[in-house]
């Protein structure tokens, strides 16, 4: 029922987003050629003189990838034609949740696992794969892992693209400098954080626009004063929110704020920007995945100045982790369907990802999938995640309108808007508000 009044109220206010986003334009990131093209006919493909016609939506981080690799293509398959549409993170859930209010989504699209994806699968939105990957050997091709992961309100949701963790990132050289250690303990942390703002260093880069950078690093705060277990409780809902280990966490996060640990006017700032703060080393550490070191690749930073250490916790250290798939419609039709599945089976071969490799996150989900060359700190991170475990990031463990209220109560500790004990009541109303749908 949830997620049935969640379209019901999309539908409602579609035309109001809709003028919002400008069309799906601007702060999406969608390509104004594209744009053009898109909105005049159903985003949902369809075929013309024999081709079979389909449309995809994906990250614009991954451009310079995925326009060749469909350029390349649709030239080898005369009888198929792929229409890609580029957004920002934050630019393409706001586009999908707008075209599922209106039926026109497109054939395929990126998404990330838990509440977010779960979204469409709980719909009847999302084509539900699981006969397709019985008869197409997926179970022998993909991790179990991440096969799991793609599995949302009992169906397989997506086609796996990657399975990510989460660890610290820092400066060694700036570390070396100022003759701070690798952080073994929580306590040790903070007092690198200390020396490091003595110094005139920002310690953490982050940014609150749209809460989910921020919520890394107050997620890791959960996992310390709560542990495992009781974090495991928390993110189920089995336990309140409302507790002394989640007013612990909010209570030294407001303290980091207060302390200046963070960029000035973090709240505000676009979460794609903060590798600028650790690239120009005003700052000295950023919560990120393995596919930080293809960024640092990217941005032709020197990969030598970079590691990654998981952060002390307490317990095992666990590091967030999530999945990311691309969905299909469950409109489309077998051959829509097949000529989306033969589009990812090209995106994904092994040629485009050695090509160009900076440009996925790597490895791949698949059995026995190799390292990738010059990224030397994804192998170090999954060994990591392998060796301490891992718990689902907040955002895909909570559904929208409780990650919402979690966004609100960090950006309003951080203005001094409201206290760590009123927050984590704030958290623990919205989850209660969600629970009695």
């Amino acid at each position: 029922m949830k997620g049935k009044r969640g379209i019901a109220f999309m539908l409602a206010t579609a035309t109001v987003i809709s003028g919002v986003l400008g069309g799906c334009t601007g702060k999406t990131g969608l390509k104004e050629s594209e744009s053009k093209t898109e909105q005049t006919k159903s985003q949902s493909g369809g075929s013309k003189e024999g081709v079979t016609e389909v449309s995809f939506w994906t990250l614009n981080t991954r451009q310079n990838a995925v326009e060749p690799i469909a350029e390349a293509f649709n030239a080898a398959n005369k009888d198929m034609k792929v229409t890609v549409s580029y957004y920002d993170t934050d630019g393409i859930k706001d586009a999908c949740k707008v075209a599922a209010s209106s039926g026109t989504l497109p054939n395929m699209w990126f998404n990330w696992g838990g509440s977010l994806g779960g979204f469409y699968a709980e719909n009847g939105l999302s084509y539900d794969l699981t006969e397709y990957a019985k008869n197409n050997g997926w179970a022998d091709r993909f991790s179990s892992g991440v096969l799991n992961l793609c599995q949302l309100s009992g169906q397989l949701s997506g086609y796996p693209t990657s399975y990510n963790v989460l660890d610290v990132y820092y400066r060694k050289d700036i570390f070396e400098k100022y003759g701070i250690k690798v952080p073994e303990t929580f306590e040790e942390f903070e007092a690198a954080c200390a020396k490091l703002k003595e110094n005139g260093i920002t310690p953490i880069s982050t940014a609150g626009l749209n809460g989910w950078h921020v919520m890394r690093f107050v997620e890791l705060l959960i996992e310390h004063y709560a542990g495992s277990e009781l974090h495991d409780s928390l993110n189920t809902f089995s336990t309140s929110y409302n507790c002394e280990a989640v007013i612990s966490a909010l209570t030294k996060y407001k303290e980091f704020c207060e302390k200046g640990y963070f960029p000035e006017g973090f709240v505000t700032t676009d979460p794609n920007d903060t590798k600028m703060a650790l690239f120009s080393g005003s700052a000295a550490m950023d919560i990120q995945g393995q596919w930080y070191d293809g960024v640092i690749v990217q941005d032709e930073q020197d990969m030598n100045l970079y590691g990654t250490f998981a952060f002390p916790s307490g317990g095992s250290d666990r590091l967030s982790a999530f999945a990311e798939m691309t969905q299909f419609n469950a409109k489309n039709t077998d051959v829509q369907l097949d000529a989306c599945m033969k589009f990812m089976d090209y995106y994904y071969n092994e040629e485009n990802v050695k090509k160009y490799a900076e440009y996925y996150n790597l490895p791949l989900p698949n059995k026995e999938a190799k390292m990738p060359e010059g990224q030397p700190n994804v192998a170090d991170m999954l060994a990591a995640a392998e060796a301490n475990g891992t718990f689902t990031i907040t955002d895909q463990a909570f559904p929208t309108e409780v990650a919402d209220a979690l966004f609100n109560v960090q950006d309003a500790i951080a203005n001094g808007q409201m206290e760590p004990a009123d927050g984590a009541s704030k958290i623990q109303e919205a989850i209660e508000a969600y629970r009695a749908k």
